[in-house]
Formats: C-alpha cells, structure tokens, sequence
C-alpha cells in the first residue's frame, strides 16, 4: 500500500504570493495528493492549484489591488474590514476572475482551511467540499486580527487561522497522511518575534483565550518551524521556502513587487523539481 502525501500551505498575507508561483509550477505534474491543510493567504490562493488555474492568483490581484474596493484603509474605515468582503470574495471569483468550482471539484483531493474561533482560541479545521457555499469558512481563514470583523460561520465567530495554528502540519499527520510537501513562506532564517499587545488586551478583552494565542504566536511558530526542520531531515516532508528574505509588506499593493516574489516562488521550485520528484517515488 503506497503512503498517503499530502500537502501544507502556509499564510502570510501578500506573501502568498509566492505560494501561488510554486503551486503554478507544479499545476501540470499532476502529483499524488490525497489532500491538502491551508491557513490564511495559503487557503485562499490554494484553491486555484486544484481548479488548475495557472496564473490565476497573480492575474487577479495585480489587476485589482489598486482598486480601493480590494484593500484599503477605505474598506477598514467604513465596513470594519481591510479587505472588502463582497468585491474580494464574491465579485472577483464568481464575475471578474471566474474560479472553476467544477475543476476543484473533479479534482477529489481534499482540500482543509485553518481558522481560529474567537471564544476558545482553538484552531478549527473545515473541509471545503464547494468553494462557493463555503466561501465564509475562507474568508475567516485569511480575516487578519485588527484588520477585519470576526467571521461567523456555523454559528461560531472566527479569525485568521493562523492565530493558532500557522503551520497546520500536525493536523496533516493527525489526518492519516505519511509525508508532506510544505510550502513556507518564510526564509529559513527567519524567526518571528513577540508581538506588543496593549492594544490587542483591549480590542479582544471579552476573549482572554484569543489574547493568549495571540501572546503564544510567536513562540508557537518558531517551535513550529523547529519541529518542520526536523522532519525535513527525517525525511517526512519536502519543504520549499524563499530562497532569500521576501521584501514586501503583508499587505503589499505594489504590482511589481508582487511579480517579483510571484517569480522568486517560480524559481524556487524550478530549483527543486528533481528533488520533489525523488521525494515522490520514495513513497510508491
């Protein structure tokens, strides 16, 4: 019985970016995936690698992010949201940029997004069967604290998923699969350091458990990291990440610098395609 490969996305924001340059290089080897564990930026640009929308993400996003009705301070100031919620997640994929649901569908691997419920500050994972219907469940995946309104969905309010869970390898294992592509992006330098919470006290004051994860992240993630290393060595996961820092804001709007870590992720797995293939054949 040949093992089970399954795949992690990260988030990042704009960062995700440089997912979707190494997701489109692999769109056409047609790999053995039994499924795929997203958070945040990595959910949202993900679904495309299954509908086989090559150039999809990239298009979309430097065409619209100089509209204000994608991201603005606008769209913070009037709705609570940074990103707006109707133009980025209904207009663009169902009338502007189409998402191939059907594709994603015919595709049968299955696909998890990562969110953060409010009140228990436990990381939840919701299996997307349509992107459509479930459209809520990705749009709390990516809702970044401070930046955008608690997502409800089934009844339960939620946040960016990697408030608790920012590299969902262990759900991927805790799933049943044996080994794991997984796509960083960080450099392999980086470490993340405490963020200051006056604020977040404040702001979150009604979801101490919340407050706590987001006091944790940062350990949290470096540990994360730690743990992914190793499995790398063991050979349990094949892990691509920015060959060098990625240069751009979390939220970043600029078109060129968008195509410049687009393109990085495009040589990154050039790079490595003989070796994810050698990672490949091991498990059949």
């Amino acid at each position: 019985m040949s093992e089970k490969i399954g795949m992690v996305l990260e988030g990042g924001g704009m960062r995700g970016l440089y997912t979707a340059g190494v997701l489109d290089q692999l769109i056409d080897l047609d790999l053995p995936l039994a499924g795929l564990v997203t958070v945040s930026a990595g959910a949202l640009f993900g679904v495309n690698y299954l509908s086989k929308q090559k150039g999809r993400t990239l298009r979309y996003n430097k065409k619209y992010l100089g509209n204000s009705r994608y991201m603005s301070l606008a769209n913070l100031l009037k709705t609570g949201n940074f990103v707006d919620k109707d133009f980025a997640y209904y207009d663009i994929p169902m009338k502007l940029d189409v998402f191939d649901e059907a594709a994603f569908e015919a595709a049968g691997v299955d696909f998890y997004v990562t969110v953060t419920n409010l009140a228990s500050g436990q990381a939840e994972y919701i299996k997307i069967d349509n992107v459509f219907e479930q459209m809520e469940a990705l749009r709390a995946s990516s809702a970044l604290p401070f930046l955008s309104r608690p997502v409800t969905y089934q009844d339960q309010a939620y946040l960016d998923g990697g408030i608790a869970d920012s590299i969902p390898y262990q759900k991927a294992f805790d799933l049943g699969y044996d080994r794991l592509i997984i796509i960083l992006t960080r450099d392999i330098n980086y470490s993340k350091s405490p963020s200051r919470l006056t604020i977040g006290k404040w702001y979150y004051r009604h979801y101490p458990d919340f407050i706590q994860q987001l006091k944790n992240r940062a350990n949290m993630y470096n540990q994360q990291v730690a743990a992914i290393k190793a499995l790398e060595a063991e050979g349990k996961a094949f892990v691509i990440r920015p060959s060098q820092p990625l240069k751009m804001k979390r939220l970043e709007k600029d078109p060129q610098v968008i195509e410049a870590v687009y393109q990085l992720g495009v040589a990154d797995m050039q790079d490595r395609l003989v070796s994810l293939r050698e990672f490949i054949k091991v498990s059949d």
